[in-house]
């Protein structure tokens, strides 16, 4: 065991790039407020762009990055795809990007195939919806036909599935990677274990021993904040450890959710945060979770 904080190469699994003032993300406008995760979001409502990105990121030894869909203009996901590339080439970043696709639109196909054209996209990102709490009534939209029939038409494009969904829902999500195991889902944040208490902790851990026993999914730790609550990787540390061993290191990438989680925490904290949850496993498996894993799922370099 190496027992040594990482200091090694960081691909940045999750993050976003977004200028409202001169594109139109409907929950970045005062008019298209949400109810929010992590509460009261005015912070973000506004301009985040590479620049400030690695301001942000200094003190880690950032080597690449993927861009995902920052809930554009639903009229017109693959302009945000274009809007991607533009930056990568003023910028050099991001590395890989995650589109937003409307698995149950009649446009999917479109949409898709214009996806596979673009030489930086790899996966795309549909949040499914579904019962707001643990025991409400309803499904997500993994469980709706037509979605599905979108879904399908993922493998046809060699495109992975980035998956947003609270833990109480990934029974659908292990039907779904059993119902088309030639698709990659990359879990998004852990499973969203914002509630806790003994009993959620419990609940999320269930949940994720399920769907780790399907070969076909991986997991990006990182949307650990809790709403009104100051981060403390303390507080992060059980959850990081046991995603590692439920999911194996070969199959877990490390991400920063910036701007969004910087709501909760600054950069280095987070990061900070997970070097040490991890510092105990041998340095390559932790260049794996930090690097090696991103790279080879998102297919960069």
């Amino acid at each position: 065991m190496s027992g040594a904080i990482y200091a090694g190469p960081v691909v940045d699994a999750h993050h976003h790039f977004w200028n409202p003032r001169i594109n139109h993300h409907p929950w970045l406008t005062e008019a298209g407020v949400i109810p929010f995760r992590y509460g009261d979001y005015r912070a973000i409502r506004r301009p985040y762009l590479p620049d400030e990105y690695r301001t942000d990121a200094a003190g880690h030894k950032l080597v690449g990055s993927v861009y995902v869909e920052t809930e554009w203009d639903p009229a017109d996901p693959l302009g945000e795809v274009r809007y991607a590339a533009l930056l990568r080439e003023r910028h050099g970043l991001p590395d890989a990007v995650v589109g937003q696709a409307w698995l149950d639109r009649g446009d999917v196909a479109e949409v898709l195939a214009g996806h596979a054209a673009s030489a930086l996209v790899r996966s795309v990102r549909h949040k499914p919806g579904g019962p707001k709490a643990p025991g409400e009534p309803g499904q997500t939209l993994m469980s709706d036909a037509g979605w599905r029939r979108g879904y399908a038409l993922l493998a046809r494009h060699g495109l992975h599935f980035d998956l947003q969904t609270p833990w109480w829902t990934l029974h659908e999500a292990v039907r779904l990677a059993g119902d088309f195991p030639e698709t990659l889902i990359i879990l998004n944040h852990t499973g969203l274990p914002a509630d806790r208490s003994a009993g959620g902790l419990a609940g999320w851990r269930e949940a994720m021993v399920r769907l780790a026993e399907c070969a076909n999914v991986v997991v990006k730790v990182s949307g650990l904040g809790v709403r009104g609550q100051a981060w403390a990787a303390g507080r992060t540390e059980w959850i990081i450890r046991e995603t590692v061993a439920l999911f194996g290191p070969e199959r877990v990438m490390f991400a920063s959710n910036f701007p969004v989680d910087s709501l909760c925490a600054s950069f280095d904290e987070i990061y900070s945060g997970f070097k040490s949850a991890v510092a105990d496993r041998p340095e390559p498996e932790q260049r794996a979770m930090f690097c090696d894993n991103a790279r080879r799922v998102y297919r960069i370099g």
